[in-house]
């Protein structure tokens, strides 16, 4: 992707990152399965054990912007490699719901360091923005991938305890490769998608208002698809299954999403971004409604139809923060964007937990639903009003 070897490193560490980021937060939403059978508590309160750690996803994602300006990229992101890593060996020596809660709300905090220091640190050293943007969400689209099946799997043959146990030795083992491999970039040049000026628009408050309803409705369906997804399989295919199967068949549609981003990702590079979020944003409502009103395959299908839009829409957002934000502030920019995303996104683990006890599943899916027809009202907006007020300055790449 890019002709320096530091930079090729950077964004291969990068992406192993944005797989673990996923990974380490899924672990839970899976695993609270086997760990209900184990201590005999309900779903709904072992679930909302969960609520700090994605709270503290997304309100610890605020800051790290101007935390990268004072102690560099560098340093941030190995904190979120060997702290996510410690906090996952916490939560295997955990066995009470107040342990599991200190510790799921530590993980969300480390976690939090890597969207906004990560997306920044690929776009300085990207050569081509939408096929590094696509490449670098398919690794965190397997990353919740495969947390369903692994973490299954592994709680299957060895306990829920070693299922966190054995991807936080892996993290720790990524912050050291890190830190011996990655030099730090404020010893190099900026790269010139760093150091661009972006485009200026007509109207970028309503712009940026616009934009803002879309991340944050586009957080709440991407909370509730990605932590309900393994309960909802298990619930509502119509055919009792083993946990490590449930795992794989969510693990299947997740697979599908990573596929739409490296089309997302690659259609960056050819379209306009408000036409391609807008194009997005159709398929959202569609997949959440199918997929609240049916069961067995065809609710599978819609299953698989939304989350490949919402990850598609994971890309199409970075790429105008990408293109659109100068480079002095573009960490900043990642940062309130994430911070708008997850920390209305962390208000989901309760919704389902309050949903799922009132009207089960299908309610939580037709407020998913209802979410993403706000993401389309937004993007069909964005689509109307987007129009540089400088034609004549390139958008930056």
């Amino acid at each position: 992707m890019a002709p320096d070897p530091n930079a090729r490193r950077t964004i291969a560490f990068v992406n192993l990152g944005h797989a673990l980021d996923h990974f380490l937060l899924l672990i839970y939403p899976t695993a609270v399965i086997a760990i209900a059978a184990e201590s005999g508590l309900a779903y709904g309160e072992l679930i909302g054990l969960s609520t700090g750690a994605f709270v503290a996803f997304g309100v610890l994602s605020l800051p790290m912007g101007w935390l990268a300006a004072r102690f560099g990229r560098r340093s941030l992101f190995a904190a979120f490699l060997l702290g996510g890593g410690a906090a996952c060996l916490g939560m295997a020596f955990s066995g009470s719901p107040l342990a599991f809660a200190f510790w799921l709300t530590v993980l969300g905090a480390f976690a939090a360091i890597y969207h906004p220091i990560g997306s920044t640190m690929l776009v300085a050293n990207a050569e081509r923005l939408g096929r590094a943007l696509g490449v670098n969400g398919v690794w965190g689209n397997l990353g919740a991938a495969l947390a369903s099946g692994i973490t299954g799997l592994i709680a299957a043959l060895l306990g829920w305890r070693a299922a966190f146990a054995v991807p936080g030795l892996v993290c720790l083992a990524a912050g050291v490769a890190f830190l011996a491999l990655v030099p730090d970039e404020r010893a190099r040049p900026p790269a010139a998608a760093e150091s661009s000026a972006g485009v200026r628009f007509a109207h970028p408050l309503l712009l940026f208002m616009l934009f803002a309803v879309a991340v944050v409705a586009g957080g709440l369906t991407f909370n509730f698809t990605t932590i309900a997804l393994p309960k909802v399989i298990d619930e509502r295919l119509g055919t009792p299954l083993p946990l490590w199967l449930t795992g794989s068949l969510a693990t299947t549609v997740f697979v599908l999403g990573a596929l739409m981003q490296l089309a997302a990702g690659r259609l960056v590079d050819r379209l306009p971004l408000p036409t391609l979020f807008l194009a997005l944003s159709t398929l959202q409502p569609l997949g959440l409604g199918l997929a609240a009103l049916t069961t067995g395959l065809p609710m599978l299908v819609g299953l698989a139809l939304a989350m490949s839009a919402i990850y598609g829409q994971v890309v199409v957002n970075d790429a105008m923060i990408a293109r659109f934000v100068p480079g002095e502030w573009r960490a900043r920019a990642f940062s309130i964007r994430y911070f708008l995303g997850f920390t209305t996104s962390g208000f989901a683990v309760p919704m389902i937990a309050i949903l799922h006890g009132t009207g089960g599943f299908v309610a939580v899916l037709a407020v998913a639903a209802a979410a993403g027809l706000a993401i389309f009202g937004a993007a069909l907006a964005l689509a109307l009003l987007a129009r540089p007020a400088a034609p004549e300055l390139a958008a930056a790449e």
